[in-house]
């Protein structure tokens, strides 16, 4: 697959969805989706400073923050939407800490890898995919800003 690779972390959470029965899959994805931090103070009050994921049915919103060349990345997913905010809550878990040269080689078919395909709408995985182009695209620009 070329230069994409994925890193302990989102391998780890791979291996841990590929381990399960499809419909554990889906209780898994709901365990992420109760891991989702709450959105910092400095958000919370400033949701115009999030992006709204349009590629999810449900209002996603993320931020991307690159300090000290360490990615963290900010989401908000509403609680009535469990599989988008499950995937949220595994991308912020899987590249929190990363590079941004390894959160930008993170394979772009990851949300494929988990195994899903079966237990939710091609929709969602395409949301998710969705969230992670944006999150590379924040990656890019600010360290971009940053160099």
């Amino acid at each position: 697959m070329g230069e994409a690779k994925l890193t302990e972390a989102l391998a780890e959470i791979r291996d841990e969805f590929l381990e399960l029965g499809e419909q554990d899959r889906l209780l898994l994805l709901l365990d992420f989706a109760n891991e989702l931090p709450e959105l910092p103070e400095r958000y919370a009050d400033h949701p115009d400073l999030l992006e709204r994921v349009v590629e999810c049915q449900s209002p996603v919103f993320l931020t991307v923050e690159v300090d000290d060349g360490s990615v963290t990345v900010i989401a908000s997913a509403p609680r009535e939407a469990p599989t988008t905010r499950g995937f949220a809550s595994i991308l912020a878990q899987g590249i929190h800490g990363l590079s941004p040269a390894e959160t930008l080689e993170i394979p772009n078919d990851f949300p494929q890898m988990l195994g899903l395909g079966r237990a939710v709408s091609p929709l969602r995985l395409s949301g998710m995919s969705g969230m992670l182009a944006r999150i590379k695209r924040q990656v890019r620009e600010k360290s971009d800003a940053a160099a």
